[in-house]
């Protein structure tokens, strides 16, 4: 595996080795050891998977409480996978930073506890798997508006499409006035 830090502190991109032939593909998406070989180290205590549409968006989420870990990866489809530091005490606090995951590319994103996470189907359709360090806390779940402009993410809608959004999200507090982690 190929573990390249991203430009936020602690968000690592993950490539795995993909062995290929006629019959299809195999690649390891966990291996405990190799990844605390280089600086994550997580113990996952819940998987999820969700299948969106094109256009979905899905966040910018996270737990102020019970602040989880994720390991991120796609099995059908493409994303833009964005990520915003929430840590006050980060260098890269207030940044975003986005990668496109898909089955093709094979890539996972690291995503550590403090960072809000979200994502936008980019193909007909995704198919989104992530590992959690931490269960879902519905009372401590909060959202950061996808389109704050003092984030400034640049999520690559086509010229007048409005991605399909949950109401929780439509309703995602500013940068200003989200929750923040130490």
């Amino acid at each position: 595996m190929k573990f390249t830090p991203a430009p936020l502190a602690g968000v690592v991109l993950v490539e795995p080795a993909v062995f290929t032939d006629a019959r299809g593909f195999f690649l390891e998406t966990w291996r405990q050891r190799e990844f605390a070989a280089n600086g994550i180290q997580a113990d996952f205590v819940q998987d999820n998977h969700s299948r969106s549409v094109r256009w979905t968006l899905r966040g910018l989420h996270f737990q102020i409480e019970h602040a989880q870990g994720k390991l991120v990866r796609v099995s059908q489809g493409a994303v833009f996978d964005a990520v915003v530091d929430l840590r006050r005490s980060s260098p890269t606090f207030g940044r975003w930073w986005a990668v496109e995951l898909s089955e093709q590319n094979h890539r996972m994103l690291w995503v550590p506890p403090g960072l809000a996470h979200g994502v936008l189907v980019v193909s007909a359709s995704a198919d989104l798997l992530y590992k959690c360090t931490d269960v879902y806390s519905p009372m401590h779940e909060r959202t950061l508006a996808w389109n704050d402009p003092q984030v400034g993410i640049r999520w690559p809608l086509p010229e007048g499409v409005q991605p399909l959004l949950s109401a929780k999200d439509a309703a995602g507090a500013a940068f200003s006035s989200v929750d923040t982690f130490p």
